[in-house]
C-alpha cells in the first residue's frame, strides 16, 4: 500500500486537491496509518543508509495530504491552539482548517517574525516567550513528522530526554539495570559547572 491511499472520500492520500474539501469528513485512522507507512520506510532506509531514498521519502510525505492533515490537527488541538502569532490567526473552524492544509505549500514559503510577550515568573521576573503563527506551527509539525524517524534511528540509544515514547522513569531503570551489575561501578562522579 502507497501514501495514495484514499483518506477522504475522492481524496488522495498522496496529494492535496484543489476542490473544496471537508474537515469533518477526514479519515484519521486512515491519515495517521498513511503517515506510520511513510515514516516506517524512512526509517528502514536511514538503516540502510540510502539517503537519497530517505530524501525521496520525506519529500512525499512533507507533500502529502495526510501528513499535512495530522500538522493542522496536532496545531489546532493541542494547548497552544488559541494563541495567536503575529498575523492574529487562529484556526478554530473546520472550514479554516481544511483551508490551512491546502496552504502549506513549501514553494515560495517563508515564515513571518515571531510575536514576543512576557510570561511572570514565580520569582517575580518575566520570562520571555516567542510565539509562531500557525502555519509556521503547522510547517514545523509536518516537517517534524518526516525529521524525526531519522533522530529516532541515528541518535544515542541511552538518550533519553525529549524523545518519544522515553520518559525518566526509562533512565532510571537504564541506570538501575547498568549500576546494580555484579561489575558495575562502585561511584559516580557528578561534575558540575
Amino acid at each position: 500500500m502507497t501514501a495514495n491511499t484514499p483518506v477522504q472520500t475522492g481524496m488522495d492520500a498522496g496529494a492535496v486537491s484543489h476542490e473544496e474539501m471537508d474537515w469533518d469528513s477526514i479519515d484519521w485512522n486512515a491519515a495517521h496509518q498513511n503517515v506510520r507507512r511513510l515514516q516506517i520506510r524512512i526509517v528502514k532506509a536511514t538503516k540502510e543508509k540510502r539517503w537519497g531514498k530517505v530524501k525521496a521519502l520525506q519529500r512525499l510525505l512533507t507533500r502529502s495530504f495526510s501528513g499535512k492533515a495530522l500538522a493542522v490537527r496536532r496545531v489546532t488541538e493541542n494547548q497552544g491552539r488559541r494563541t495567536p502569532g503575529v498575523d492574529g490567526e487562529i484556526w478554530t473552524m473546520p472550514g479554516q482548517k481544511a483551508r490551512a492544509i491546502q496552504a502549506l505549500q513549501q514553494k515560495g514559503y517563508h515564515p513571518k517574525p515571531l510575536r514576543r510577550v512576557y510570561i511572570p515568573k514565580s520569582s517575580g521576573k518575566m520570562r520571555p516567550l516567542s510565539i509562531p503563527c500557525m502555519k509556521d506551527r503547522a510547517m514545523q509539525a509536518l516537517y517534524l513528522l518526516a525529521l524525526d524517524p531519522i533522530a529516532e534511528v541515528i541518535s544515542d540509544p541511552n538518550s533519553y530526554g525529549f524523545r518519544q515514547e522515553r520518559s525518566p522513569a526509562d533512565a532510571i531503570e537504564q541506570c538501575f539495570s547498568a549500576l546494580s551489575r555484579q561489575n558495575s561501578a562502585q561511584w559516580i562522579l557528578v561534575g558540575l559547572p
